[in-house]
């Protein structure tokens, strides 16, 4: 990619962010939709399908949240249809037998069964923001999916979840992450929001602790992504996989300002110091060694050195440091927050959004090369940038 040649918008402006994220949306809105059930994953840059097959859960349920989202705030009835589209096949396609919503279908067929914490943690989210928007049947599967997780997923006397259930006998892999423990707190947030429900903000607390204060300062201020079975951090899991998209070695800059962000969500329903304490912390941590001084954006890892270990630059990095930035200079009115946020979108402007098209690049090497033309293969949605851009309008000076 090359430095765009046009001025910059007002990324501040409330209505730079309602119409971009109408254009991230109309890129789905018109060729998404599957008639025979769910919605398409596999999309190249203009749109066109380059899978018409294949449907991974974490798709499954950002459309649903994608729609819903819109439809809450914009109130268009077609959204509404859409994500109600979304949640009967989520329900008739991907839920198995025995309760569980199966990893991936091809062809209409489950074809990984795997029972993934992170894709369970997905499904209460686009629950919850089903039933936000006033899809009641959306209430059941809130509940039974949470159920589910407090089942066979839950560790009480570690509080956080584990990772997976192997497909044949539901037995419990040793490995341990924090990425779908994050996605759970999100999730949970999600699940009080829709219900008022104490359990889901308590659960979503206690996650954040677990994670950003306890497991943190094993790891110098930061949360690493893997652990053994009684979560000590495992520096050696994926070490030769640093660009693994769900399961990578590093420390992620991305998933250091997810948290941080997830922190000053629960600060404003639950005032503690340690949240604004800890989000700043781990926001100043991921940035020190995850900003590209030199190519500008946010490595997608770094290693324990400190030296990227995954260069490449990924939509979701810059897009989730854009609203963290944005959120910090909300709450504290520091400077350097502003001008991060804006240094940010002017990169993911120059790099990422798809003028022509409409959403954002998926991926790009260091120097802001694109890597392929698969602009939203399964599991991308463009959820994070719906989320941040509705992140951002709804914290507003005044």
């Amino acid at each position: 990619m090359t430095s765009a040649s046009f001025s910059y918008p007002d990324f501040e402006n409330v209505e730079f962010l309602k119409d971009h994220v109408q254009k991230v949306l109309n890129f789905y809105r018109g060729s998404a939709l599957d008639p025979s059930g769910g919605f398409f994953h596999g999309f190249q840059d203009d749109g066109t399908l380059f899978d018409k097959d294949l449907r991974h859960i974490v798709s499954s349920c950002r459309f649903i949240f994608n729609f819903a989202g819109a439809y809450c705030r914009d109130g268009n009835p077609e959204d509404l249809a859409l994500a109600e589209h979304g949640l009967r096949f989520l329900t008739s396609a991907h839920r198995m037998q025995d309760g569980f919503y199966a990893w991936e279908l091809k062809e209409g067929r489950v074809s990984d069964g795997t029972a993934m914490a992170y894709g369970h943690a997905f499904v209460l989210f686009a629950a919850s923001h089903a039933l936000q928007a006033g899809l009641t049947s959306a209430r059941s599967v809130l509940d039974e999916v949470w159920s589910l997780l407090e089942k066979h997923f839950w560790e009480p006397t570690q509080g956080a979840y584990l990772d997976e259930l192997s497909w044949s006998g539901r037995d419990p892999d040793s490995y341990r992450g924090q990425n779908a423990n994050m996605h759970m707190c999100e999730a949970c947030l999600a699940a009080w929001k829709a219900t008022s429900e104490e359990k889901f903000l308590d659960r979503a607390e206690r996650l954040a602790k677990k994670f950003t204060l306890e497991l943190a300062d094993l790891s110098g201020g930061l949360v690493w992504e893997h652990y053994s079975q009684n979560w000590l951090p495992d520096m050696d899991y994926h070490k030769d996989q640093p660009e693994d998209l769900f399961k990578p070695w590093g420390f992620q800059p991305g998933h250091q300002v997810e948290w941080a962000r997830l922190l000053l969500s629960l600060l404003e329903i639950r005032p503690r110091s340690w949240y604004l304490d800890r989000a700043e912390m781990l926001y100043r941590n991921g940035m020190k060694d995850g900003r590209d001084t030199d190519y500008g954006g946010i490595f997608y890892g770094f290693g324990p050195d400190g030296e990227p270990c995954a260069p490449t630059k990924y939509f979701w990095v810059q897009a989730e440091s854009i609203a963290t930035a944005w959120r910090l200079f909300w709450l504290t009115e520091k400077q350097n927050y502003r001008e991060d946020y804006i240094e940010f979108w002017r990169y993911a402007w120059d790099q990422f959004v798809d003028h022509q098209h409409g959403a954002w690049f998926r991926i790009l090497t260091r120097e802001g090369q694109k890597i392929d033309r698969l602009k939203s293969p399964p599991g991308k949605t463009d959820y994070h940038v719906l989320t941040v851009c509705w992140d951002i309008l709804d914290h507003q000076p005044g």
